[in-house]
């Protein structure tokens, strides 16, 4: 079984005033959580349409609306392992690993 998650991401603004990149030359969503950007889940679907459904309504919220085409649907199949090896945490300057 399949299901789809929603996501949707608040892109940071830049005090100097270079421009926020939303997508890019392919279309595609881009976002930098570690410039700021906020990616938040708005649920976990059983359809892309019901998916896409939520994202017609969400547009129409504060926020939402201010960046109504970052929305970002990905689907997942349940009971299947999507992380099947381990990892490894590089600390930056001053903090401890």
């Amino acid at each position: 079984m399949e299901v789809f998650l929603l996501w949707h991401v608040r892109h940071v603004r830049w005090l100097d005033g270079r421009p926020t990149t939303h997508r890019d030359e392919a279309g595609e969503l881009v976002w930098a959580e570690e410039d700021g950007d906020d990616l938040k889940i708005l649920g976990v679907y059983s359809s892309e349409a019901r998916a896409e459904d939520r994202i017609q309504r969400a547009r129409e919220l504060p926020g939402f609306r201010d960046e109504p085409d970052c929305f970002y649907i990905n689907h997942y199949t349940l009971d299947q392992h999507h992380w099947t090896e381990g990892f490894v945490s590089i600390p930056c300057e001053g903090q401890a690993d």
